[in-house]
């Protein structure tokens, strides 16, 4: 059994999928600090001060009456909470990592197409004598045949 867990973990599908989602991993991450720490700053600053964290609706209030200034202090007293403002902030890293994976796939695509695509052919081939013969060519160098064009 130990043998056979051995063939299939050092298979290469199991190692590049391994890779694979500790890349994807390190990658969401990366895209979660651009959202948090870059982006949602800056919508914050276009909409004047709104912070997409804080946005939430009181369901019930906790030990310490409301109003409560920030989403922690609802939390810390108690209060039971619909955090949408979180959701934004999910939904914006959501559309962000979808399109960089969208542009990445769309890359490696447009490269294996290169790589997939052969340059047109040059010649073909004599009827008679089966020699390459250039495509503009209206006889065979090797039998002297008339080629149909």
């Amino acid at each position: 059994m130990l043998k056979q867990f051995k063939e299939f973990a050092l298979r290469g599908n199991v190692v590049d999928m391994a890779v694979g989602i500790i890349i994807g991993g390190a990658f969401g991450k990366l895209v979660n600090t651009l959202v948090s720490d870059v982006m949602m700053p800056s919508l914050g600053f276009l909409t004047d001060g709104v912070d997409f964290a804080n946005l939430y609706f009181v369901l019930s209030e906790g030990s310490t009456p409301g109003p409560y200034a920030a989403l922690e202090q609802a939390q810390a007293a108690g209060a039971v909470t619909i955090n949408y403002g979180l959701f934004i902030n999910a939904m914006i890293s959501f559309i962000i990592m979808a399109l960089a994976v969208y542009l990445l796939v769309r890359g490696i695509n447009s490269l294996r197409r290169k790589e997939d695509s052969a340059p047109p052919p040059s010649t073909k081939q004599c009827p008679f004598c089966l020699s390459q013969v250039p495509l503009k060519a209206t006889r065979c160098p090797a039998c002297t045949s008339e080629l149909e064009k």
